[in-house]
């Protein structure tokens, strides 16, 4: 018997999540993982037996969550480790769970699922648009501040990348053409008129894979997903050449990232196999103070107005995460742990060919590769949330 109720869950998120997150954006994570699990619960309910998970990608997931466990043996801070690896596992196991769920959706649930993510983002859009218009007067008015403050016109970066990721999906809509482009259009224009260079990148990489994937369904996922998985191994290798190139005519903000993941690859030399253990990042020695003379020098960082930029207190040489997922894996998770951030990456472009719909699957995946390799820490929960939510909804899209 196919069942519908389970799917509501997560259509009631993919309703809320574009605006809340906009709102704030660390409520993602509860408006993501809460939706799971009542899915997984619905489903449990009306068939009186848990939805299984299965999947090369849930197993690579699982694996990770599992390794960044075990690193916690020998990590800076053990208690930190153990606690976000089970998290991640135990987020692994959830998505999993709710992706089966979701997957058993009859057409009606699929075509009601699509509908609420196309409201949802139609929302989240026209009030970040209007709040970025305003002057964040939105978003100040929410916190009770009666004048916005320079800094949180920053908090729209994430809720760009969370819309960047969700748009690619809405190709699935079941309606005609001219309207699916309009809101597709129109939501990529919106996010690249938002805070955040690489929400832009997301959302415009992600609708040209999604187009792509359009004319080889079963190629583009597969070449997504392999690359993803490339680029993670090769990313130490590829971080080395920094030294080479002309980051010297860079502005503050790209310097600095090229600084982080020249100080990332250096570290991660010291203990390539095993990694520093997981969360490591922000206690890495010497990763909180500021990028030194002699690296300045070596990425030839001249210019007197940039070093006493780089020598302010609040600028460090890695603060907290390295702003590069691949990177982040393989300080923290070592050799070990990129693989199997590897193998996920290539489980998850087979599955994106497998999905309903292949080219939103796709374009969803491209767009969180983009989001993953440049900006927020990898074990963000607000951050993995929104990822696991788009994953979980590509089973249950519309069939095209």
């Amino acid at each position: 018997m196919k069942i519908t109720h389970p799917a509501l869950p997560v259509a009631v998120a993919l309703l809320a999540a574009p605006l809340v997150v906009v709102l704030q954006s660390k409520a993602m994570a509860p408006v993501a993982l809460v939706a799971l699990l009542l899915t997984v619960i619905a489903f449990a309910r009306a068939r009186r037996a848990l939805p299984m998970p299965g999947g090369a990608a849930f197993a690579a997931g699982l694996a990770l969550g599992l390794w960044a466990c075990a690193t916690a043996l020998w990590a800076i801070e053990p208690g930190r480790a153990l606690t976000s690896g089970a998290s991640i596992a135990g987020m692994a196991l959830l998505a999993a769970g709710a992706a089966t769920a979701l997957a058993a959706s009859e057409d009606a649930a699929r075509a009601r699922l699509a509908l609420m993510l196309a409201i949802g983002l139609a929302l989240g859009l026209a009030v970040a648009g209007i709040d970025a218009l305003t002057g964040n007067a939105i978003r100040a008015g929410v916190r009770g501040l009666a004048e916005a403050p320079a800094t949180l016109a920053f908090g729209l970066k994430p809720a760009a990348s969370v819309m960047a990721l969700l748009l690619p999906l809405a190709i699935a809509l079941p309606w005609p053409a001219l309207p699916r482009a309009l809101l597709l259009a129109g939501g990529a224009a919106v996010i690249v008129a938002l805070p955040g260079d690489t929400a832009k990148i997301a959302a415009v990489l992600g609708l040209l894979v999604a187009a792509a994937a359009a004319r080889a369904p079963v190629l583009v996922p597969r070449l997504v997903g392999g690359g993803l998985a490339a680029v993670t191994l090769a990313m130490p290798l590829l971080v080395a050449a920094i030294p080479a190139l002309p980051v010297e005519r860079l502005p503050f903000s790209a310097l600095h990232r090229m600084l982080i993941w020249d100080f990332t690859a250096e570290r991660i030399a010291e203990r390539p196999v095993l990694g520093w253990g997981m969360e490591a990042s922000r206690e890495i020695p010497g990763g909180r103070g500021n990028p030194p003379a002699e690296t300045l020098d070596h990425l030839r960082v001249t210019d007197p107005a940039q070093r006493a930029a780089f020598a302010a207190p609040h600028v460090q040489i890695l603060p907290l995460h390295p702003h590069n997922g691949a990177l982040q894996v393989w300080l923290e998770l070592g050799a070990i742990g990129a693989l199997l951030a590897a193998w996920l990456a290539w489980a998850l472009g087979v599955a994106a060919a497998r999905a309903p719909c292949p080219p939103a699957a796709a374009g969803a995946l491209a767009s969180a590769a983009v989001t993953a390799m440049l900006s927020f820490g990898a074990w963000q929960a607000w951050w993995v949330a929104a990822m696991l939510l788009a994953a979980a909804t590509a089973a249950a899209l519309p069939r095209r």
